[in-house]
């Protein structure tokens, strides 16, 4: 966590320091929606039913893992799903671009690459979403979801889907920079569902991450459970949004945990993976992704999955079948 997201979960003379420009953002937020609710800035109808999964605060809080339980829900469902992400610190050269589970992370971030290793659908990267997902439609797909896109409204939506970590809530309840907040607590009110990573409160469906297993980073078809780690500490790595909570995750395993936290989307580099000891190293999925080419046989990766309330599904599939029904109408 830096310096400044420490100040986040609590009121501090920094947070308060910092509430004037906290209250500007506000406001610049509150006009920017507004302007696309009465139609001044432009959204962009598709032709298909768009799913927006996202959050209103900085840092993880399970959406990725949340999308690719979406994404393989609705195909089992008979949909052909689609799904835009932003290629967050991504260095492609050219914008949207097709994401396999083969594309170098360094062109379009860590997230889009796991997406495409998951979902088992196309995954279409870039900042304009709306351009992204066009392609989507062109290729055949009949549903989007869109990553990390509840801000994102350049892309118009049938249903919104907002993640909540249940541990750290909103923090102070601050809007940036004064706290983690993208938008005002009140934007929850508008989305269509509210989603708890944890123990939900009122008007909130839970989910749950589940670990599954271990896999090795230099040999993934090497599996293994969390009894293979319990005669001593392991060193586990992070570089998420809250990796307290992966630390916690191997606690609740059995496992003794030296914890070394890294900022989200960190950029590791092979030395960051190396102690002078020889404990094994647990690392996310979402970090393998990027440390993969290096050649290091104590690097255990935790395989995890969402687990959503299961009214989740029923809420989604049957908001699909009324837009179906209106457009047959229409």
């Amino acid at each position: 966590m830096s310096t400044l997201e420490r100040h986040w979960y609590s009121l501090t003379p920094v947070s308060v320091l910092l509430l004037p420009l906290s209250l500007i953002f506000c406001v610049v937020v509150k006009l920017r929606t507004t302007l696309y609710r009465l139609g001044i800035l432009h959204s962009a109808r598709l032709p298909i039913s768009v799913i927006v999964v996202g959050n209103i605060t900085v840092g993880g809080t399970g959406k990725t893992p949340l999308v690719i339980w979406l994404a393989n829900f609705l195909r089992e469902a008979g949909y052909r799903p689609g799904i835009v992400t932003r290629g967050y610190r991504g260095n492609s050269s050219t914008w949207p671009i097709a994401v396999t589970a083969h594309t170098p992370t360094e062109l379009v971030g860590d997230e889009a690459v796991l997406l495409a290793r998951h979902c088992g659908c196309p995954v279409i990267a870039g900042p304009d979403r709306v351009a992204a997902a066009k392609l989507h439609v062109k290729q055949g797909c009949n549903v989007i979801v869109s990553d990390d896109g509840l801000q994102h409204y350049q892309l118009c939506r049938d249903l919104e889907i907002a993640v909540i970590d249940s541990m750290r809530r909103f923090g102070n309840r601050l809007c940036l920079p004064a706290g983690p907040l993208r938008e005002p607590v009140s934007r929850l009110r508008s989305v269509s569902v509210r989603v708890a990573n944890g123990a939900p409160e009122a008007g909130e469906l839970g989910m749950a991450l589940v670990p599954k297993d271990f896999y090795s980073l230099t040999k993934p078809e090497r599996r293994t459970s969390a009894e293979y780690f319990r005669d001593g500490p392991v060193h586990a790595v992070a570089g998420i949004g809250n990796p307290e909570r992966f630390f916690s995750s191997l606690r609740d395993l059995g496992l003794k945990v030296i914890p070394h936290p890294f900022p989200d989307h960190h950029v590791f580099q092979p030395w960051e993976l190396e102690f002078d000891d020889d404990r094994q190293i647990i690392i996310t999925e979402k970090d393998a992704v990027k440390c993969e080419q290096f050649d290091n046989a104590r690097c255990w990766v935790l395989a995890v999955e969402a687990r959503p309330d299961a009214v989740l599904g029923e809420q989604v599939l049957k908001r699909l079948k009324e837009i179906i029904r209106g457009q047959e109408a229409a």
